[in-house]
């Protein structure tokens, strides 16, 4: 009769604890024998009913026949090969290309359409979408069902449920056909058409192997055997089938089962990302409050590091006012014992020559009352060098800042600040090349100072400055700057300049009469202490974060464990455990990706509406890239256990679950 289709010799199964498990001491209860010694040959072509009672062991008998189980020992071989050798892939893909399952419950997964369904092992075939529609639509048309295509599992009748269980069994080619029970949840008209369908399928050369408790659609196949407690105990024989079987894949490729050609990445995303999305619809209010939480780890992330860069930028914009690598250096005030001595040129000199020391500007001020016209205003003024708009990173906004030259010929000229110009220039006048008195001596204003604001309290924009030698001559009478503004290069270094300053002025002066007001640390501890903070309040969003993903991660478990049989069916038409995976990770991925998405949304929001109350915020496009990102990592890094337990559930065990 030539090579059998199937062979089994000797197949034992049971159940319970094998040697070793128990504790030690304790007596272990003998395992339950479910089959005992099996001994079958199935040719392609054949019609067979295999015929027993409850428990008599036929079930399991049609899961190791199916590939969805393993002997406990010996053999199965498959047109001569035994499968004991085949890893989970070549059993996925043995199941996916011989084997079409037609179960007493149907099996369907309830959220996919009859084409959906049908098309399930063509998917994972790698069939392109498009011949994988035209041949589920032919199928469903030839098993009357062409009406229905749209149509979910609970639209349908459970004779119409297992015409499209029947038509999923061919969806790629269906060569076995293995039926358990399938009429055994129908009606007697349904149950009529079922075997009618099966009978037309053996005349078309399927294998078709009947699993029942009843003699009556037993008698009804050309084979009949008998199983009692494990045990074959009738077979009526029968010869091979005269017609010829539906052809055979070749054995060799059986080997390889692993590098079968499968659907592309791109197409295995796709259908899973749909099949995600269908799931994640069809539980709106769960997904909604697993939403919940990436969606407020994300707009946390992006509005608490928005705000910490505001308070950082606006701590940074105070401290600016006079330079960022400014410090500033004054003689301390005197007492009736120690009559305090003023700082001197030959100071300045000695401020400059040291190292780190980058440039000087020596200021002397004191209040003056500047007229223009009959409008007289009083405010601060002040004499210093070229190199003050350099040190004190102040410059102008109009006209010109006064040069060397003007210092060296005690030039009469001004540059105003913004609150000045305001006060005597109020008509609109341009101020550029107009005559000011500074206390009573003529200036001719030759620029406009950059606004500065308000620091310490004090409105840095009302004075008036002159060349220092003007200043000195002309106003004050002394050279004797009231302070020296010293930049720094290194802000690193900051402290030891600044002792330095102090060390070698004291020097000079044979007292210690000096000191330096070290902004540049000042700055450089609330620049780090800023940083500190953003980072916090980041890292604080950063929780909420995680508490989303561990609940995603709950939601994951959940989902498996309610989609355990969808699992077990997927696995009975061929996917491969690389499959259930991408398909479990793809919905955490999805689900965080969508949390992510709203996130960012609300996240924007909430900055907007911060601007609106003129809170200091600063918006980071890294940021919310980075928080985004952060929440798709957080659906592969939580997604993945439960994907990974979906992935590695026996088929047997999966699909018995309710």
């Amino acid at each position: 009769m030539g090579l059998p289709l199937i062979e089994l010799q000797d197949i034992r199964k049971s159940y319970g604890p094998a040697a070793g498990d128990s504790a030690e001491g304790a007596e272990s209860p003998p395992p339950a024998m479910v089959l005992r010694g099996i001994s079958l040959k199935l040719f392609a072509g054949e019609f067979v009913a295999i015929v027993g009672a409850s428990g008599s062991g036929k079930s399991t008998l049609m899961h190791i026949l199916g590939c969805l189980d393993r002997p406990s020992s010996g053999r199965y071989l498959f047109e001569g090969e035994d499968v004991a050798g085949f890893d989970a892939d070549a059993l996925a893909w043995l199941r996916r290309e011989a084997f079409g399952f037609v179960f007493q419950g149907y099996h369907l997964v309830p959220t996919e359409s009859a084409r959906e369904n049908v098309e399930i092992p063509a998917l994972y075939a790698g069939m392109p979408e498009a011949e994988r529609r035209v041949r589920a639509t032919a199928l469903l048309e030839r098993l009357a069902m062409g009406a229905r295509l749209d149509h979910r599992p609970h639209q349908l009748s459970g004779g119409q449920q297992q015409r499209v269980a029947i038509a999923r069994a061919l969806m790629n080619g269906g060569r076995i056909i293995l039926a358990d029970e399938p009429t055994g949840a129908l009606d007697s008209q349904s149950g009529a058409e079922v075997m009618k369908l099966l009978n037309e399928l053996a005349d078309a050369g399927h294998t078709v192997i009947l699993i029942t408790h009843d003699r009556n659609v037993a008698a009804q196949a050309r084979r009949v055997i008998e199983i009692r407690d494990g045990q074959i105990v009738a077979d009526s024989g029968g010869a091979r089938p005269a017609i010829s079987a539906c052809p055979a894949a070749p054995a060799a490729s059986r080997r390889n089962a692993s590098h079968a050609p499968q659907a592309s990445l791109a197409a295995d995303l796709h259908e899973a990302a749909r099949a995600a999305w269908r799931v994640m619809w069809s539980n709106r209010f769960r997904t909604g409050l697993t939403l919940l939480g990436i969606v407020i780890g994300v707009a946390s992330v992006i509005a608490m590091l928005a705000v910490g860069s505001g308070s950082q930028q606006q701590v940074m914009a105070q401290f600016e006012t006079f330079g960022v690598r400014t410090m500033f250096v004054a003689a301390r005030e005197g007492s009736v014992r120690t009559p305090g001595a003023p700082l001197t040129l030959a100071d300045v000199e000695t401020v400059r020559g040291l190292a780190n020391v980058e440039a000087v500007a020596p200021y002397i001020e004191d209040r003056v009352v500047v007229r223009r016209g009959n409008v007289d205003h009083a405010a601060e003024g002040g004499g210093t060098t070229v190199g003050f708009a350099h040190v004190l990173g102040w410059g102008v906004s109009e006209g010109l800042m006064f040069d060397e030259a003007d210092e060296q010929r005690v030039a009469k000229v001004a540059v105003i600040g913004q609150t000045v110009r305001r006060a005597l220039f109020a008509d609109g006048t341009d101020p550029i090349g107009q005559d000011v008195l500074i206390d009573k001596v003529p200036f001719q204003v030759v620029g406009v100072l950059a606004a500065k604001g308000t620091s310490d309290g004090e409105d840095q924009d009302d004075r008036v400055v002159v060349p220092f030698s003007a200043a000195a001559a002309r106003l004050f009478g002394h050279q004797n700057p009231t302070w020296i503004g010293v930049q720094v290069r290194d802000m690193e270094q900051a402290t030891e300049t600044a002792e330095a300053i102090e060390t070698e002025l004291a020097a000079r002066r044979r007292v210690r009469d000096v000191r330096v007001w070290n902004r540049v640390e000042a700055i450089r501890v609330q620049s780090a202490t800023a940083r500190a903070m953003t980072m916090m309040l980041g890292l604080i969003a950063a929780i909420s974060l995680v508490v989303g993903g561990i609940g995603v991660m709950n939601v994951m478990l959940m989902t498996v464990r309610e989609r355990t049989r969808e699992v077990g069916i997927r696995m009975a038409t061929g996917a491969r455990q690389t499959d259930i995976l991408r398909q479990f990770m793809t919905e955490a991925v999805l689900v965080t990706s969508v949390g992510g998405t709203v996130g960012v949304a609300v996240g924007l929001l909430i900055v907007a509406a911060l601007m609106l109350a003129d809170v200091p915020v600063v918006f980071s496009l890294l940021a919310s890239i980075g928080a985004f990102g952060c929440a798709v990592l957080t659906g592969l890094v939580f997604g993945f256990m439960p994907a990974r337990n979906a992935a590695r559930l026996d088929p047997v065990v999966a699909l018995a679950s309710q």
